[in-house]
């Protein structure tokens, strides 16, 4: 008795165990009875099968102690793990897909682990740290109980319409209130002003779960935000005169500013802007691509192949030399390293260079200019067919004004990732005779991809 007051002293959870553990045998006890006491037409009834959609629990276990069974002595520390595990798991299992049927001690310990990860987001991280403890000596796996309600959560709360329509091209027009279209897995917002925000695929699913009325919020709930003063119409004129990688990022900041940035009007400028000869075959080319992209601008720009006129495109070259040497018994190798640039301008011209590593990029780049004077230095134009970028008759016009022969290239354009057009693979490099047009290819050995990098001072589409 000394040693069983003594448990009892150190270990409060221990005696709270064995109460609930005998109240529930005292329960099964009397369920049992009664289920035995029951004509067999009622037992029929209640073991018939559930009716269709209603979640079915699995059966409790059958075998039954009766208090007087119970041990006299204490439960060592081993045992009581292994009954917690076994409560614990039962508990799990009892959990029903459209009720939650937890024990009393599950709910609370869900509800401080919820309430735990609330003070975590705020940032009140010792509160939080004090309730995460306090739910795991109530329950021991009470995180996954939780993470498994906030699963179906989310699941009940996804639309129909838009969960059905996983695999097809969602397009959706923002303006207003919002309206979903079954039918053609298309969401539409209409509200009394013009503008039109438009986007395709998985942003506008994001998009279509935003409530109808957007606003900047601040940081600090007790301060206000100067953006909401400002109409929608000014905040779009600021945001056109803006380059692209700016506007993601604002657009990166909140919902508003995710909807706003996705107006049409923003997006049609750079395609005019971008999308004319040499970039496509004509004008009038312009006008099939957006249609075959449903009209999506921003779409449109970011999977429309271009050439990026806003910097430069090198490649670093290396090949290794085998050096000359006084003795026999040294063998000396030398690394060659070689840059290859191209800057290509909206009327068709492009510059290539070929320097060695003498001429560093931090200084070839601001005089790369057609009145540069330098040996490799040659002009020619090109046209985008595609994917495939033609440069064609490059000559030097100072070092070489009249020579015999000039060159001609063929490049991949890729992007990677999607969207920045950052990427040209050599496929083809040759010489032609100016006079007889004859055409000599180069053996590609040591040349690499050439990598976009933008250039501050470099003006781009105009």
């Amino acid at each position: 008795m000394a040693a069983q007051a003594h448990a009892e002293t150190e270990f409060p959870e221990l005696v709270r165990f064995r109460e609930e553990w005998k109240e529930e045998v005292r329960q099964r006890r009397a369920a049992r009875q009664q289920t035995e006491s029951e004509p067999p037409d009622s037992q029929t009834q209640r073991h018939a099968p559930p009716l269709v959609g209603t979640s079915q629990l699995p059966p409790a276990s059958t075998t039954a102690c009766d208090s007087s069974d119970l041990p006299v002595q204490p439960l060592s520390q081993a045992d009581l793990h292994n009954r917690v595990a076994v409560s614990v798991s039962r508990a799990s299992l009892y959990t029903s897909n459209s009720e939650s049927n937890n024990s009393s001690t599950l709910t609370r310990a869900v509800g401080i682990y919820r309430s735990a990860v609330q003070h975590e987001q705020e940032g009140r991280l010792d509160e939080a740290l004090k309730l995460y403890s306090q739910a795991f000596r109530l329950e021991q796996n009470v995180d996954r109980t939780y993470f498994w309600e906030e699963q179906r959560s989310q699941q009940l709360a996804i639309p129909s319409p838009l969960a059905a329509d996983l695999g097809g091209l969602l397009k959706a027009t923002f303006t207003g209130k919002s309206k979903v279209n079954a039918a053609q897995g298309t969401t539409i917002i209409k509200a009394d002003t013009k503008d039109k925000y438009c986007a395709s695929g998985a942003l506008a699913k994001l998009i279509a779960n935003f409530p109808a009325e957007l606003a900047f919020t601040p940081e600090d709930e007790r301060e206000g935000v100067a953006l909401n003063v400002i109409p929608d119409e000014l905040l779009l004129n600021v945001l056109r005169s803006l380059d692209t990688t700016t506007i993601e990022r604002f657009a990166a900041v909140c919902r508003k500013a995710r909807v706003l940035s996705l107006d049409s009007s923003i997006w049609k400028d750079f395609i005019y802007m971008a999308y004319k000869p040499p970039q496509i075959p004509d004008a009038d080319s312009v006008n099939a691509i957006i249609k075959r992209f449903n009209a999506d601008y921003r779409q449109t720009y970011i999977e429309q192949p271009r050439l990026r006129l806003d910097g430069v495109y090198i490649s670093v070259c290396h090949y290794v030399r085998r050096g000359v040497s006084d003795y026999a018994w040294v063998n000396s190798m030398h690394l060659v390293t070689y840059h290859r640039y191209l800057r290509f301008f909206a009327d068709g011209t492009v510059l290539s260079l070929l320097a060695n590593e003498e001429h560093t990029p931090q200084n070839v780049i601001p005089v790369l200019k057609p009145s540069l004077r330098m040996k490799g230095f040659t002009v020619g134009n090109w046209q985008l067919d595609g994917s495939i970028v033609r440069i064609s008759n490059l000559h030097s016009p100072h070092y070489y004004p009249s020579s015999r022969y000039n060159f001609q290239m063929s490049l991949a354009l890729q992007s990677k990732p999607l969207g920045r057009w950052n990427r040209l693979e050599v496929l083809s490099y040759e010489s032609v005779n100016v006079e007889t047009g004859e055409v000599a290819p180069f053996v590609l050995k040591h040349e690499r991809p050439f990598w976009f990098s933008r250039v501050k001072s470099y003006p781009g589409y105009h």
